[in-house]
């Protein structure tokens, strides 16, 4: 199956500060009203790593990552958990919002995922989070992009699985992605190859395009 991702003339990248990206993200939300952003990309193309900056910019900013939901439950079957746990909480009275999985009390995973209580902005980032289904309850919605090679090399030098595995794992992704199409609906397009902020937010560029958009109403 084809790599699905954004067309190679799309983008009108620039560089641009990862402050002034967040501030971006912020301007998406309403005043008084905790603002919901999602972060989605082909795996290994530097969703984690852009949220995690993000967020360690502000101690109002917290990230989540769909991994910890995905963990001993399905691959892409858990966007009505995130929904109903997490998501529709925040929506309803803000935070704090704590959820510890099912997987996580079967298998005695300590901790939980914790939207603390002064969170203003909470990014979501994983493949399948701005899927048709879950990309409504979001204010601002982003695509990383990375080309197929970088991504799977990325994958495969985690270490943490087979290359088997994740040739196996990024078709059942492809697959996915093709139906959703969530570049399609981006209010913003990152290049996760040319530029990230470091995790604690100290140094570094986002290279940036402005995306499609979602359609009015949306």
């Amino acid at each position: 199956m084809a790599y699905p991702d954004i067309a190679a003339n799309f983008a009108q990248w620039s560089i641009r500060r990862h402050h002034d990206v967040l501030e971006q993200l912020r301007g998406y939300g309403r005043p008084g009203v905790i603002t919901l952003i999602g972060i989605d990309g082909h795996s290994g193309s530097g969703k984690s790593t852009l949220a995690d900056g993000l967020a360690g910019l502000a101690d109002d900013v917290c990230a989540i990552h769909t991994d910890d939901l995905a963990w001993h439950h399905s691959f892409f079957d858990w966007g009505h958990v995130l929904a109903e746990r997490i998501l529709a909480p925040l929506r309803r009275h803000g935070p704090p919002v704590v959820y510890r999985p099912e997987a996580w009390v079967a298998r005695e995973r300590p901790g939980a995922i914790n939207v603390p209580e002064a969170t203003a902005v909470v990014i979501v980032e994983g493949v399948g989070t701005c899927s048709r289904d879950l990309e409504p309850w979001f204010d601002a919605t982003v695509w990383v992009h990375a080309r197929e090679e970088v991504a799977r090399r990325r994958v495969v030098a985690k270490g943490t699985d087979s290359a088997e595995f994740v040739d196996d794992w990024m078709a059942q992704e492809n697959s996915f992605l093709t139906v959703h199409q969530p570049w399609l609906r981006a209010d913003l397009i990152v290049g996760g190859e040319l530029g990230q902020p470091t995790v604690g937010g100290e140094t570094g560029n986002v290279v940036t395009s402005p995306g499609p958009g979602r359609p009015l109403g949306r």
